[in-house]
């Protein structure tokens, strides 16, 4: 009986490990992402619900700070700097935190993200922006907390939260125009060096036009002062591959010094490596 009880026991192990109960969360957890003009501006958080509560002056008391939401962080995180209130809030991410009041609300970018609800020491030193929204009253109840990011412009959206009859709009300011120019401007200006530097790799990793590979990384050094050790090592490579033994070694010996000055040993070996097999 104990021999078939043990055995049973091994048996149902694996079973007990995997069993785990599913309830759902009371505040469920949402995501959402948004491109205002050219900026990604995503925000992850936990919507609790009223449930026949009184929200605003009760649960969430008047004056005092509050995690906007529930559990962890609410978080957003913007790619481009915005601006908000004629302050520039930096592109990265944040924890919103707020003081709701009876008639605005301020609200609180900061820079720790890995609290659960408000952070045990609050440091002054982490508040990336402070600034005050006015608060609109509801006609109709939102049950379930809400961020929302509405009003859309090609400039400009409003970062919305909405819960009870309490709601406010924080106007943020994206740098659409100055995105869009710098990327016109660099269209138009043609390729950069990179450019023909991947152009050149490319072509030549995958055994392509070993001739526009040439004429290409030609180009990218043309256009870099500095002459970067990688590209004279594709160069060189790109010559031993087109029968220019001298040329590759000449190349390869220019590549090596530039290495040596970047203290870059791996293309140091390498270009000493080639440099003997190309002079046999």
């Amino acid at each position: 009986m104990k021999k078939l009880l043990i055995a049973l026991t091994i048996i149902m192990a694996p079973f007990v490990s995997e069993a785990q109960i599913k309830t759902p969360q009371a505040s469920p957890k949402a995501y959402i992402k948004q491109t205002v003009g050219l900026t990604d501006v995503e925000v992850t958080y936990s919507r609790p619900g009223a449930r026949g509560r009184a929200v605003f002056g009760n649960l969430v008391p008047f004056g005092k700070l509050w995690r906007t939401g529930a559990n962890e962080n609410t978080i957003i995180n913007f790619s481009d700097d915005v601006v908000i209130d004629g302050k520039t809030l930096k592109k990265g991410k944040y924890a919103i935190y707020t003081i709701p009041k009876i008639e605005s609300w301020e609200v609180i970018f900061y820079l720790s993200t890995d609290n659960w609800g408000l952070p045990e020491n609050w440091n002054d030193a982490y508040v990336a922006l402070r600034t005050t929204v006015k608060e609109n009253a509801l006609p109709t109840p939102v049950e379930t907390f809400t961020i929302g990011i509405n009003g859309l412009d090609p400039n400009f959206a409003f970062l919305e939260i909405a819960w009870e009859n309490s709601h406010v709009a924080l106007k943020f300011e994206v740098p659409t125009a100055k995105t869009a120019t710098t990327s016109i401007d660099k269209t138009l200006a043609g390729p950069t060096s990179n450019d023909y530097f991947a152009a050149a790799q490319y072509l030549f990793q995958s055994n392509g036009n070993i001739a526009d590979a040439r004429s290409y990384v030609d180009k990218s050094l043309d256009m870099s002062t500095d002459k970067p050790y990688f590209i004279l090592r594709l160069k060189s490579l790109i010559q031993a591959k087109q029968g220019d033994k001298k040329g590759a070694i000449e190349t390869a010996k220019l590549s090596l010094a530039a290495a040596e000055t970047a203290n870059n040993q791996d293309y140091v070996k390498m270009n000493k490596d080639s440099i003997a097999e190309w002079s046999r």
